[in-house]
């Protein structure tokens, strides 16, 4: 088994399928072809500028595939799904790391640091990839989206950058909060930690009030739900609050 990031960026318009949508669907195929796993896809917002075409929001997704497979063949599953799922105006990019291989992961979040500030160019990318052994290719259009996928490996390995994808559902409502311990809701999803916006870790025991839209953050490596104290009780972090992130 090797262990692989994968990112793809820019691969809808408006009223098509999103780019993280069709993230989950590569990571379930890669998973279900070779048996492997795939973790959480992480949502990585970039710069928003007038030079950088994107559709609403210019964020990139990426995901951790463990998996036997051969990078040949996952870049030929993963690239079939890409060009036949994305929308005939995007401009589609996608980066494959081998995380076990020789590389500057320093560079390469940097890269990914830049790209949230500043307009970068794909000769740019294309440069850093090939010093890095990453497997980067564009499938349409004007290949933008080399640039993000190549800004979100950088991103996920930073380790503290990212909304984790999906809504958490876990019995609450926008009216009525939904009480839980940590232990009882890192069960019935799967996350690593409960975690303040200060970065204090909710022991097992503690509760926490869960309302409205409930979504999980990459921090310290880890997928955690955020949580801040609204009189003296845990409660899941606001909208305002993961927009941070």
């Amino acid at each position: 088994m090797k262990n692989w990031l994968i990112c793809i960026d820019d691969t809808d318009d408006i009223g098509t399928k999103g780019t993280g949508e069709i993230a989950e669907e590569i990571a379930q195929i890669l998973a279900e072809v070779s048996g492997g796993k795939v973790s959480f896809i992480t949502r990585h917002q970039l710069f928003v500028h007038p030079d950088i075409p994107y559709t609403s929001h210019n964020s990139a997704m990426c995901f951790h595939l463990c998996s036997p497979l051969p990078q040949d063949e996952i870049l030929k599953l993963a690239v079939a799904h890409l060009v036949a799922e994305s929308a005939p105006a995007a401009d589609p990019g996608i980066a494959i790391l081998d995380t076990g291989s020789v590389f500057d992961a320093s560079a390469l979040i940097d890269f990914g640091r830049k790209a949230k500030s500043e307009v970068i160019t794909k000769a740019t990318a294309y440069a850093l990839a090939e010093q890095q052994n990453i497997s980067l290719t564009e499938h349409g259009g004007t290949g933008q989206g080399i640039i993000g996928a190549l800004a979100g490996l950088g991103l996920r390995l930073l380790g503290n950058d990212g909304r984790v994808k999906g809504k958490i559902k876990l019995g609450q409502s926008d009216e009525v909060p939904h009480e839980l311990s940590v232990a009882d809701i890192l069960a019935k999803t799967g996350l690593d930690a409960v975690m303040s916006t200060d970065e204090y870790q909710l022991k097992l025991d503690e509760t926490v009030q869960l309302k409205g839209k409930v979504k999980a953050v990459y921090l310290n490596h880890k997928f955690v739900l955020l949580v801040n104290r609204d009189a003296n009780v845990w409660c899941n972090a606001s909208k305002q609050v993961l927009q941070h992130y």
